[in-house]
């Protein structure tokens, strides 16, 4: 049964995706309703791009969220069945059920499952989850619940998704470069009023052109399409990844303090070193990252911040590349 008022909840969620704000956090508001109304202790919302190949967004809840989220593809697993054929599904026992795929290391357990197709335009966008440790931990009014969320929720985040697509790299699905400045002043004015941090990380590939002479175009393109999702991986669904040009990335950091923003650069960059991006015939090939971490004053303008970034990179790089520095304050 549900654990909240149904009205109550959904009377908020509406009011909360109404208000506009990021794809993300609109994914994030979904998972956390579910969470209030169904007797789950894990939440996951994860939509795919127009090609259906790669995530575009994805929020999680519950237990485990601070572990990296599984991939989602087409047809496998039991979200990618319900992908593939746009209906429910609800799982007394995932260990009887043959679409199940284990996972290790996710952070939670998983003895029963609810998951329903979010559905746009007569095509399901993604899928919601609702797991519990509990067998049999969902019944039919559940199901209702769960249709019930999907229903009010798909409009706005179709419109917040299509509106992402707009402004994505087709490539990585970070946004373009021109969205960088408008996202940071954006951004700032939101949380300046709270008086909340915001950090920015300017990275770029160490000697990726090398990559693109030796093994081609359409290697240099995987592997820019590998390290944005490992950013994605490494940082929080309210954060932004903007591909500025070519292999510079930045990472756009709300709520966050510059001890917190040097953390997460460091584990973009111990995982782009310690993880092949691709294996290779007598090897594998790795990429090193650079990054550059500047933490607004609270003062300062987009663009002073951004310089910032970009100077604490550039020293990165000229002290041999795969390092974080952090400017100066």
């Amino acid at each position: 049964m549900p654990r909240s008022d149904l009205a109550t909840v959904l009377l908020e969620l509406t009011q909360r995706l109404s208000a506009g704000g990021s794809l993300e956090a609109a994914l994030q508001a979904v998972t956390d309703a579910s969470l209030d109304l169904l007797p789950g202790d894990h939440a996951s919302i994860r939509l795919l791009d127009a090609s259906r190949m790669q995530l575009l967004a994805t929020a999680r809840s519950g237990r485990g969220t601070g572990r990296i989220s599984l991939a989602l593809k087409v047809g496998e697993g039991l979200a990618g069945w319900v992908l593939e054929n746009g209906i429910p599904a609800r799982v007394d026992d995932v260990t009887k059920d043959p679409r199940f795929v284990s996972a290790g290391g996710q952070g939670f357990q998983i003895a029963s499952m609810l998951i329903e197709p979010l559905v746009a335009g007569g095509k399901a966008i993604g899928v919601l989850s609702v797991s519990s440790p509990e067998k049999a931990a969902f019944g039919e009014p559940d199901e209702l619940v769960a249709r019930l969320l999907a229903n009010c929720s798909v409009p706005p985040i179709e419109r917040a998704r299509l509106e992402r697509l707009a402004m994505a790299c087709e490539l990585t699905l970070a946004l373009h470069g021109s969205a960088l400045l408008p996202q940071l002043r954006a951004e700032m004015e939101r949380w300046n009023m709270s008086g909340m941090k915001v950090s920015l990380l300017a990275m770029d590939l160490d000697r990726f052109r090398r990559v693109n002479e030796i093994y081609g175009t359409t290697m240099g393109d995987r592997v820019l399409r590998i390290f944005a999702d490992r950013v994605r991986a490494t940082a929080r669904v309210f954060d932004v990844l903007v591909r500025v040009r070519g292999d510079r990335f930045a990472l756009i950091m709300v709520t966050t303090d510059p001890k917190q923003a040097e953390k997460t650069a460091e584990l973009i960059r111990v995982r782009c070193e310690s993880e092949a991006m691709e294996p290779l015939q007598g090897g594998l090939l790795t990429q090193s990252v650079s990054v550059g971490v500047a933490a607004w004053d609270g003062q300062e303008s987009p663009e002073a911040l951004i310089q910032h970034a970009d100077e604490a990179l550039t020293l990165a790089k000229s002290k041999g590349g795969n390092r974080v520095v952090v400017a100066p304050r």
